[in-house]
């Protein structure tokens, strides 16, 4: 549970990120920003797998990039059962699907497989000890 809660706040941060760099993209509040990764990793987690399976001929057609408008699609589902987030279309959602996906690799080095943050230590030894 601890791990679902950390990611959905590395969602939330590339949704605000989102919000604040792609034009169409809006969220009304601090709450509504939550509740809305959370809802994202909800229908990532239930409705996405579907649609991969669905739309695998186009997927390969598009040499994956087909995964970019499912995506995208997601953003606006969210954004259609949730009032207060709000995405003008389908080229913002996109694009904020892009920026959700670069934050959550950029955090996924801080973050491990169980979903705990990990710090890294470096530890330097001298061969004459």
């Amino acid at each position: 549970m601890r791990g679902f809660l950390i990611r959905a706040a590395v969602v939330a941060l590339g949704l605000w990120l989102a919000a604040q760099i792609v034009p169409g993209v809006e969220v009304r509040s601090v709450g509504t920003l939550i509740f809305a990764a959370l809802l994202l990793g909800v229908i990532n987690a239930v409705v996405r797998p579907i649609l991969v399976i669905l739309t695998l001929p186009i997927t390969l057609v598009t040499l994956g990039l087909f995964l970019l408008v499912i995506n995208g699609l997601m953003i606006e589902l969210v954004a259609h059962l949730l009032d207060g987030f709000h995405v003008a279309g389908l080229w913002p959602a996109i694009l904020a699907s892009v920026v959700v996906a670069i934050t959550s690799w950029l955090m996924s080095g801080f973050v491990g497989p169980q979903g705990r943050i990990e710090v890294v230590t470096v530890r330097h030894y001298s061969r004459y000890e």
